[in-house]
């Protein structure tokens, strides 16, 4: 049965939230293990590039039989070599080196607040700049308050840097992270990319630069890593639940979500998050929940009623 465009996109809304809000506790989790960030990201983009290269050259195979160049990266990418590049920087490579590395510093409850509740703020000020659009009057407010909320988290954890905490750093990636995610939403809605060809496309740039490159350095000891030592199984979980899960399967339902909402009101619709994933952080993780923090999830929480759920004005 095939579903309608709303029911579609609002299917592709409530996979999106729900893998995003288990990617931070799992995430967050898996700094206490044997891992480092950037060895997290490499298996992130190997389990993903397992599933979507092969199936970009599947695309693109009757273009190729009839003798078309397609694509780009060999024949890797579905997307010309510009938005590649520019996609994969950002929706790849720059965010899942910040966000992994975030989690070392920080617990999830913060990323649970900054990384989905700075998302709005950045995609609403590059979307007024790149694609001309018109902020509301309710859209404001949900996004005034979303600040305040990151404000209330982020300025707690910046005062502490004085008593030489280094908490703050984390919390510094994961805006920087969610700013590098609205740059590649906007790039998707500006250029009107598919779904399934986006996520191959930034997928296949990550495979043929940072791949290679990471492994290279891995291997001749250029740079700190843990993949010689750590667990076959922890390797492979990361790979498939990192891979699998957070990039193929939620690249393409976010993706689905911005054709449908576009790329503001889908980043307002992300805003569920937080209480979701800091949820999660104290029941899996035990994380304690405070006032600041729970001030933050409150005034993300207003963010997203003002901005999605009130009529325009």
């Amino acid at each position: 049965m095939k579903l309608s465009p709303r029911a579609l996109g609002l299917t592709a809304a409530v996979v999106t939230v729900l893998i995003w809000s288990s990617f931070i506790v799992v995430a967050r989790a898996s700094a206490a293990h044997n891992l480092l960030p950037l060895d997290i990201g490499f298996l992130r983009i190997i389990g993903a590039g397992c599933v979507l290269l092969p199936w970009g050259w599947w695309l693109m195979r009757s273009q190729r039989q009839s003798g078309e160049r397609v694509g780009s990266l060999m024949g890797l990418s579905p997307l010309p070599l510009r938005i590649t590049a520019l996609a994969g920087l950002f929706g790849s490579m720059l965010y899942a080196m910040l966000a992994y590395s975030g989690f070392f510093y920080a617990p999830a409850a913060h990323a649970s607040v900054l990384m989905p509740g700075s998302l709005p703020l950045w995609t609403s000020l590059l979307a007024i700049v790149v694609l001309h659009d018109h902020i509301t009057r309710a859209r404001a407010m949900g996004l005034a308050c979303i600040v305040l909320g990151d404000l209330l988290v982020g300025g707690a954890s910046l005062l502490k840097a004085f008593e030489g905490g280094e908490v703050w750093k984390g919390d510094v990636m994961f805006m920087c992270a969610a700013f590098c995610w609205a740059c590649y939403s906007v790039l998707v809605r500006r250029h009107a990319l598919e779904p399934v060809r986006a996520t191959i496309a930034i997928t296949a740039f990550s495979c043929v630069s940072f791949v290679p490159i990471y492994g290279l350095a891995a291997y001749a000891g250029w740079v700190p890593t843990h993949l010689g030592t750590a667990p076959a199984a922890e390797m492979l979980f990361q790979a498939v639940y990192q891979g699998v899960g957070s990039v193929v399967i939620s690249g393409i339902t976010f993706n689905v979500m911005i054709r449908h909402y576009g790329p503001v009101r889908s980043t307002m619709i992300t805003a569920l998050v937080p209480g979701l994933s800091a949820l999660g952080a104290v029941m899996f993780l035990n994380e304690p929940m405070s006032l600041n923090l729970l001030g933050g999830l409150a005034l993300v929480t207003c963010g997203i009623l003002f901005g999605v759920r009130l009529p325009k004005t």
